[in-house]
């Protein structure tokens, strides 16, 4: 029937009306904040390109978390700046890393179960060249080592998981690394620590700001050898599908705006839990705007997270996740 029978505003008239016919929800719990934990003791460091982010040391990352779980977020998403680096990215598994020794103190504290405790699996932050792997030069040629990576990666997955780690989630993109790391956690006697996969992760202009967090800007080259063409859509159903088949429990798409299709697509083909990371540059260019007075920051936060939520999202990675916490109630 069409009009006049038919009016669509009739469902729009109050908010309680709206609220009523609303087809997609989001609440604190699909929230996941991401903390960076750097050395040393009341260390709260903010990082110039993300208005509100900071470096924290672990006692300043404690109170960030008993903030989250106070406001009935779902989780935390983890990235340690370590004291130094090396090309073997020691720091990413050594049993006293800056991640492993955070996620010893948030399990010690009772007032923090709620909250899901995700590791980052990478080994960007910790090598002194910055790529996510294994690197052998020779001259001005370099070449990052797939299978050597695996295997520092499949360490660090298993040393998280022992620290306390909920989730292990890679976000290196070599390959074969989800069945390296199920290896590792099974032998390790931690079969039931899932795996949450960054199964399509794109090498993105949106990450600027990150590096400037987690001190991870390659020294040299980039990372379109291992992250994947923003042009490729298929390709990315395909690394969704290997990694599965390799014992992924989760994925996770990344970036999340300029990728929306990417997140539709993966929805309708897999039925598994997914998430989306709203990264740095994302949430900058946002906090620029809002700066400006160009946007209001309310509105356009919600709103550009409830449109990565009706992509498919389960759960979304954000800086704004305290904030928008805040407005969920």
């Amino acid at each position: 029937m069409n009009f006049p029978v038919t009016r669509m505003r009739r469902l729009r008239r109050t908010e309680a009306m709206r609220s009523l016919v609303r087809e997609t929800h989001l609440t604190p719990g699909a929230l996941i904040y991401p903390l960076f934990i750097c050395p040393g003791e009341g260390v709260r460091k903010e990082i110039s390109s993300m208005p509100g982010v900071f470096n924290l040391s672990i006692d300043e990352a404690v109170k960030e978390a008993e903030a989250s779980a106070a406001l009935g977020i779902g989780g935390l998403l983890l990235f340690g700046l370590p004291a130094e680096k090396d090309e073997q990215a020691t720091g990413a598994w050594a049993d006293d890393g800056i991640v492993q020794t955070a996620l010893r103190a948030f399990k010690k504290n009772r007032t923090l179960d709620s909250l899901v405790m995700m590791a980052d699996v990478c080994l960007c932050e910790y090598t002194s060249h910055g790529h996510c792997g294994v690197v052998v030069r020779d001259g001005d040629h370099y070449d990052i080592q797939n299978d050597s990576s695996v295997k520092l990666l499949a360490k660090t997955a298993s040393s998280l998981a022992k620290a306390g780690a909920d989730i292990v989630a890679p976000s290196d993109m070599m390959d074969g690394r989800v069945a390296a790391m199920r290896e590792a956690l099974d032998a390790a006697g931690l079969e039931m620590t899932p795996v949450l996969s960054y199964a399509s992760k794109f090498a993105s202009a949106f990450y600027g700001p990150f590096r400037e967090a987690a001190d991870s800007a390659p020294q040299f080259g980039d990372r379109r050898s291992y992250q994947m063409d923003g042009a490729n859509l298929r390709e990315a159903m395909r690394e969704i599908e290997l990694d599965l088949a390799e014992g992924a429990d989760m994925v996770l798409m990344k970036p999340a705006m300029p990728y929306l299709d990417v997140i539709s697509e993966a929805r309708q083909r897999f039925d598994v839990p997914m998430g989306a990371y709203q990264v740095s540059g994302e949430y900058s260019m946002l906090c620029a705007a809002f700066a400006k007075g160009w946007l209001e920051p309310q509105r356009a936060m919600m709103e550009s997270l409830l449109g990565i939520r009706r992509a498919g999202a389960d759960f979304i990675v954000t800086y704004f996740a305290k904030d928008a916490a805040k407005v969920l109630g």
